[in-house]
């Protein structure tokens, strides 16, 4: 199991950033191979909307340090994407690499039945913190970014959300998202093991 982690806080000890670490130490102890890109340390551009990656190329003409991040979900299992909401999304971070994610669709996206150059059957972990405590508010971020991944051939998903953590969070209010983030990883590992067992 390969995993490849995004995270899109712009603080490196963040909430997102710690519960996808456990996320990452659980998996890594149960056998994966992980791999960490923290955005924020990256320098980087947004989709040119050029459409050289539908008319010359199979990947995004662009050459900065997002290269490397969107060859790694090439190869990658399972895909972590973890960011705090701001302005009732996920951070400008995140949002520009999922714009360039764009160069993931083949030229006839529009019209195939199967629109992604990405192997179909990577698992998608979408890990979202937010000071608001009300569940209802921001609840769509999750359902349009997961529509996408889905698009680009991703299968199962699952969401680790914290509502109500803001940047004084204290250890104890973190801990019910930390102990769900053991748990996705070990049913994702396990789910992983049963099939090549098979």
């Amino acid at each position: 199991m390969k995993i490849v982690c995004l995270l899109g806080s712009p603080r490196p000890k963040g909430n997102s950033a710690m519960i996808a670490a456990r996320f990452l130490e659980t998996a890594a102890g149960l056998g994966a191979e992980t791999r960490t890109f923290a955005l924020n340390r990256l320098t980087y551009r947004g989709c040119q909307a050029c459409f050289t990656c539908k008319t010359k190329l199979d990947r995004c003409v662009l050459k900065d340090d997002l290269t490397e991040v969107l060859e790694s979900i090439h190869w990658a299992d399972t895909v972590v994407i973890a960011s705090p909401i701001y302005y009732g999304d996920v951070t400008g971070q995140v949002k520009c690499f999922i714009d360039r994610t764009y160069s993931f669709l083949t030229p006839d996206y529009i019209t195939s039945s199967s629109p992604s150059r990405l192997a179909p059957g990577k698992k998608l972990v979408f890990v979202l913190t937010q000071g608001q405590s009300d569940p209802d508010r921001f609840a769509q971020v999750f359902p349009r970014y997961g529509s996408i991944m889905k698009w680009y051939g991703f299968g199962e998903s699952h969401l680790i959300r914290a509502c109500g953590v803001g940047p004084k969070a204290t250890a104890a209010e973190l801990e019910p998202y930390l102990r769900l983030a053991e748990e996705t990883a070990k049913k994702i590992l396990d789910s992983a093991s049963s099939i090549s067992s098979t």
